[in-house]
């Protein structure tokens, strides 16, 4: 076959497209290609290849990992293939979000704190330590919390809540269930944490006064949201300047039943759709990335989203 018709057939296929608008901005590995794009890794590893094939990626190894690039010796036909691909990207409805994924994985790349915390979690629960334990780790992060104003939204009965509490100047807890807000309320009173207070509303209008707190969490809520986006920019305007926000909810899935087992509005949410969404609200320093996975299907992911006012 000649190298005109390989590279005909390489740009028949809209993901190929996609692979190579990539490659333009930075050089990829496969599984960050695969975040972006949310394509499994021998998919993406066939097309990389039919790309390699007509010289239009290269690759090279680093340790462990295989990155590819745009051929920067391409001839003049390939690099025309490679233009006209790339016009191409521009014009799938892929295009916005993939671009999105992007900046945010090569954002990620230079904060080396959450490599090695990835590090650290994969190694976590397959080498036993006496004594070690998410528990013992979430105390001892807990005492090094600062006294801040914290809104928990949508928190249900407050167990984060109340965990905040024990270390927070004020917890603010939100929900839109009075049978919720007064059982969480009356367990606080119990408790003795007179910082926790509950307070009935919902997610896009919370009953705290704009520019109050120093954080806002919404753990597990977003997916119950009317409007998510909406959520989101009443979130921010709660926050004095300099607040944070920090946002821990699922992966978008396919599991249609969690809308009748746990009233899910939304089946989990887009990496580029809650960038886009913190984006719009005027949140800045934005990081996203998935913190659990579970092994047993549906095989939920755990994504935890965060910004700075």
């Amino acid at each position: 076959m000649s190298s005109t018709l390989k590279s005909l057939r390489a740009l028949s296929d809209p993901t190929r497209l996609r692979i190579v608008a990539l490659l333009e901005r930075d050089e990829l590995s496969v599984n960050e290609l695969q975040e972006i794009t949310r394509l499994g890794q021998s998919r993406i590893s066939t097309h990389l290849g039919l790309l390699a094939d007509c010289e239009m990626v290269r690759s090279r190894r680093e340790g462990k990992r295989t990155f590819y690039k745009l051929n920067p010796e391409a001839d003049a036909v390939v690099g025309e293939f490679i233009q006209l691909a790339i016009r191409g990207a521009n014009e799938l409805t892929e295009h916005s979000h993939d671009q999105i994924n992007l900046k945010r994985v090569l954002a990620r790349r230079k904060e080396q704190a959450q490599v090695y915390f990835n590090q650290v979690a994969g190694r976590f629960d397959r080498v036993y330590g006496p004594g070690r334990s998410w528990q013992a780790f979430g105390h001892l992060l807990l005492r090094i919390l600062p006294p801040l104003v914290v809104a928990d939204l949508g928190a249900g009965e407050g167990l984060l809540s109340e965990l905040l509490a024990r270390r927070a100047k004020k917890v603010i807890a939100v929900d839109n269930s009075e049978k919720i807000v007064a059982f969480g309320a009356a367990k606080a009173k119990k408790n003795g944490l007179k910082n926790l207070e509950f307070r009935l509303g919902n997610l896009q209008n919370p009953p705290i006064e704009a520019g109050s707190v120093d954080l806002v969490i919404l753990s597990q809520a977003l997916h119950h949201a009317e409007d998510p986006a909406a959520a989101l920019a009443s979130a921010a305007k709660l926050l004095k300047p300099g607040g944070q926000i920090l946002i821990l909810d699922l992966l978008a899935h396919k599991f249609e039943k969690a809308r009748d087992l746990y009233g899910d509005r939304w089946l989990g949410f887009a990496e580029s759709d809650l960038n886009r969404w913190l984006e719009a609200a005027g949140f800045k320093k934005i990081e996203i990335s998935i913190v659990a996975a579970e092994e047993q299907p549906p095989h939920f992911q755990t994504i935890l989203a965060g910004g700075e006012k």
